[in-house]
């Protein structure tokens, strides 16, 4: 089981949840601006195994993915972050101003000397992969530099299925980011807004007819040769226990195994939910998924390639980000659609 984060500087618990602050933290504001409210700091908190401390509220945040950057402007905290990387997705039109404002410190992953060349006084990232020596340089080193970073709970360990995961988790994340940056407000509504889209996919889920399988098809290695597909643990696996379906790949041994297209024909999916990445890797668009399914000799076969059974959704959706609660309804209507017309 994953550690959560607890926030404290010793001496209130605010609530039911995992955060505690700090003792004058009940008279903060939550305002935003850092100077209204550094009593309530430092703060202290365990994330992934880790104890960290943060002095003030963040001015200089570096995000190190997508899915971060985003959830830092949804928290109004744009002007905070001094740079970001790896964008894997079009940005929602709704954020994109604030996004592109941003400085792109790199096109893909971003490397220590990278990272600190921006001065970061906060690190958060989606990807465990991304903080360690080879890339953006491991926590423990980046907090001796005084440097405090989160790394998202779904992601712990690299790959490894997280037993709790769920919109809950990612809920608890969303409030952790909210009250690490002073705006527990801002997150409070992004929640709200997060719990809406959650139920407004399940009542269009109570169409759905039967326990339909289904297959999450991420991305591939070269030439497309071993599909990475959604096991236990992760989100596409909560999804589907939330809308009634059966991932067939919910015994695998991680959250993101490689598995072969064997594997993938025996268990005959009804249903292929495909990830629609722009990242620049090959096959990584749903158009070249889709290319290669109906073209292999094998998985031309199966029936859910013939009859084009396919979902398309962003890469995030899948992803722990706060888009990946629009698989929710995006996912309910491809299938309520798909069976509509099979009938």
């Amino acid at each position: 089981m994953q550690m959560r984060m607890r926030i404290s500087s010793f001496c209130l618990v605010i609530g039911t949840g995992a955060l505690l602050v700090g003792c004058n933290a009940s008279t903060s504001p939550y305002s935003g601006d850092p100077a209204s409210a550094a009593a309530g700091y430092p703060l202290e908190y365990d994330n992934c195994g880790l104890t960290v401390s943060v002095a003030d509220p963040p001015e200089r945040v570096v995000s190190l993915n997508q899915s971060a950057t985003e959830l830092l402007i949804r928290l109004g905290a744009a002007e905070r972050v001094v740079g970001t990387a790896y964008q894997t997705d079009p940005v929602p039109d709704d954020i994109r101003a604030a996004y592109e404002s941003i400085p792109l410190l790199t096109d893909g992953i971003l490397t220590h000397e990278g990272l600190l060349e921006a001065q970061p006084d906060f690190v958060y990232s989606s990807y465990a992969s991304f903080l360690t020596a080879d890339n953006a340089g491991e926590r423990a080193e980046l907090h001796s530099l005084g440097v405090p970073t989160y790394l998202t709970e779904f992601d712990c360990i690299y790959h490894a299925a997280v037993d709790e995961a769920s919109f809950a988790l990612l809920n608890e994340e969303i409030r952790d980011i909210a009250h690490i940056l002073d705006v527990a407000p801002a997150g409070e509504e992004l929640v709200a807004e997060q719990e809406a889209t959650v139920r407004q996919g399940l009542d269009v889920a109570e169409a759905i007819e039967g326990e339909p399988s289904v297959v999450w098809f991420y991305s591939t290695a070269a030439s497309a040769a071993t599909p990475s597909v959604a096991g236990p643990g992760g989100l596409p696996q909560h999804v589907s226990e939330l809308l009634g379906l059966r991932n067939l790949f919910d015994d695998a041994a991680n959250k993101w195994p490689e598995v072969s297209w064997d594997e993938v024909a025996a268990r005959d999916p009804e249903f292929i939910v495909l990830a629609d990445l722009t990242r620049g890797y090959p096959g990584d668009t749903a158009a070249e998924k889709i290319e290669f399914l109906t073209t292999d000799p094998l998985m031309s076969q199966l029936e859910a390639v013939r009859e084009e059974r396919f979902i398309v959704v962003p890469g995030q959706y899948m992803d722990p980000s706060i888009n990946s609660v629009r698989a929710v309804p995006a996912v309910a209507e491809g299938i309520v659609d798909l069976q509509g017309r099979a009938r």
